[in-house]
């Protein structure tokens, strides 16, 4: 007999979604769209922080590949002017120096893509008050900051 999920609390106003991949920012909306009142898409880092700033939103889901060129700049500059949005970064990259840089560069939980189905609502989950943020399975494909660590 499957087990039952118990029901989530109020959903959360505001999620900033930034990936460059439109046909993945659709796929993510949907699954967003079970959580949040508004999902408001962006495509590049420019209009991410524009509308972080702008919309305060609760959660942003980033791609780290969202700047061409690698560099993760953008998500220290979005963790400085906005250090209370609890960043969901997405990567195809399993590999720990990945990670362990995403988190550095500002984000509370890492994501990969290709477990975006299964570990991306547990990820926002665990961000939010009174969650532990190391509350993610150890097999998923998701890694998120201890309590107490959360946007340093």
């Amino acid at each position: 007999m499957p087990a039952t999920k118990e029901p989530r609390e109020e959903p959360l106003s505001c999620v900033l979604l930034a990936d460059r991949h439109h046909g993945l920012t659709e796929g993510v909306r949907g699954l967003l769209e079970t959580v949040f009142r508004s999902v408001v898409m962006v495509a590049d880092e420019a209009s991410l922080l524009e509308g972080a700033i702008r919309l305060r939103p609760e959660v942003a889901i980033v791609d780290l590949s969202l700047a061409r060129d690698g560099d993760l700049g953008w998500l220290r500059t979005l963790r400085q002017r906005c250090p209370d949005l609890k960043v969901v970064a997405l990567s195809v990259h399993d590999e720990q120096s990945v990670r362990r840089a995403a988190m550095e560069a500002g984000a509370d939980a890492v994501v990969l893509k290709r477990a975006i189905a299964t570990d991306l609502l547990a990820a926002v989950d665990s961000l939010r008050p009174g969650c532990k943020g190391d509350s993610l399975p150890s097999k998923s494909g998701a890694t998120a900051r201890a309590e107490g660590q959360v946007g340093k």
